[in-house]
């Protein structure tokens, strides 16, 4: 049966009312469940919001950071032994204890984004602390952002906003007796021993082999072991979460496990990047480790999580389409950074500019090929006056 109403709804503690006729009312009581999916939603939606702020907040700590602990470090150059030398001196100085600080809250409020946020979103989000160290870094340390640099902070923020955008917004599991289901489900299992060979192989065959001369061995390296530390990390944040809701978490042997293994691994994963960091540019190194990391991280927050599974076509393109720009922004910022190029060293659209440095680009590869031959023609001389003279002494 079919009933009409002609007045708009009034919302009620229980439902709605509805007036048909006047005098008389009909009410429409919504049921448990749908409240609790609305009240649901509503929590999902402010979790992520929190998880958002506070991946933001640390990568502007973690960002300031680096130009706060730079200061220090070119501070004491002045008066003692630098840090590269094997010098401590900038153990005694307040500004690098503020940069160290900074470093510590940008860290915290990250694992805390991890608690609300889904991993898809707070990874990736971790490439503003370059565009804040890089942007900092142009007015405190009188370091040249050039044209390109900021085409790449530019396009940094573009993509982390169609990241944000596109996200998945609920998170799957919110127990830990969830993620305890689902760390042995199957495609975990595989990935976990798969990610675990490949970094056995690589460390005890390839790093010995060939650490020194190929970038991608280290990098690979701690991209792996990060991704299993950025699970357990996530596992932490949904245990403290519990804890903050009333629930005893410090009796759950899976707590104590993630602690464990996230301290296990990061250790790991510290000590390759450090080694890759010493024996090759930081502008290569760090473009490199962000595509690796970020990619096997969002590989395992897929599988173990199943983040992607609310998603539809549109936002799982969109995801991947900010991801891709913020690859391109974090290449532009670090490999051509040490370029002096600005805006009027690109090519002028004006016609006659474009003409006369076409003109004198011919005149250049004309003079080139005249000397050229020039030369050609000396060796040519001094050949056959060579072979005359031999042939005189006969």
């Amino acid at each position: 049966m079919t009933v009409e109403f002609n007045t708009t709804p009034s919302p009620t503690t229980d439902g709605y009312s509805f007036s048909t006729q006047p005098g008389q009312q009909v009410f429409i009581t919504l049921g448990n469940a749908c409240r609790e999916a609305m009240q649901e939603d509503e929590i999902s939606n402010t979790d992520f919001y929190i998880g958002l702020s506070l991946a933001v907040s640390s990568s502007i700590f973690i960002g300031s950071s680096f130009i706060v602990k730079k200061k220090a470090l070119i501070k004491i150059t002045s008066y003692a032994t630098r840090a590269s030398d094997g010098g401590h001196a900038y153990l005694k100085e307040w500004l690098w204890w503020a940069g160290f600080l900074s470093l510590g809250a940008g860290e915290f409020l990250n694992f805390l984004a991890y608690a609300f946020a889904p991993a898809t979103l707070v990874t990736p989000l971790g490439a503003l602390s370059v565009l804040v160290a890089a942007i900092l870094s142009s007015y405190f340390l009188n370091e040249t952002l050039n044209i390109l640099g900021k085409t790449g902070c530019f396009l940094c923020v573009i993509g982390s906003v169609v990241m944000i955008l596109h996200a998945p917004k609920e998170e799957s599991a919110n127990t830990l007796e969830e993620l305890a289901a689902r760390l042995i489900s199957p495609g975990f299992i595989t990935f976990g021993c798969l990610i675990t060979t490949a970094s056995i192989i690589l460390i005890f065959y390839y790093a010995p082999r060939f650490g020194h001369s190929n970038v991608l061995v280290y990098v690979a390296i701690c991209s792996m072991i990060g991704s299993l530390s950025v699970m357990a990390c996530k596992g932490l944040g949904i245990g403290f979460k519990e804890l903050f809701e009333g629930v005893n978490v410090f009796l759950d042997p899976l707590f104590w496990s993630l602690i464990f293994c996230l301290v296990f691994f990061i250790t790991i994963q510290m000590h390759y990047l450090n080694k890759a960091l010493d024996i090759f540019n930081t502008s290569v190194v760090t473009p490199i480790y962000y595509v690796f990391f970020t990619t096997t991280v969002l590989i395992a927050s897929v599988i173990l999580y199943e983040e992607w599974v609310s998603m539809d076509f549109g936002d799982i393109t969109g995801t991947l389409a900010g991801f891709c720009t913020i690859i391109a922004a974090i290449f532009l910022l670090h490999a051509f950074k040490d370029l002096d190029i600005t805006l009027s060293d690109l090519p002028s659209t004006n016609k006659g500019s474009s003409h006369a440095a076409s003109m004198e680009s011919m005149n250049h590869i004309s003079d080139r090929e005249d000397s050229q031959v020039s030369t050609e023609t000396i060796a040519l001389l001094n050949d056959i006056e060579i072979g005359m003279n031999h042939n005189d002494r006969k």
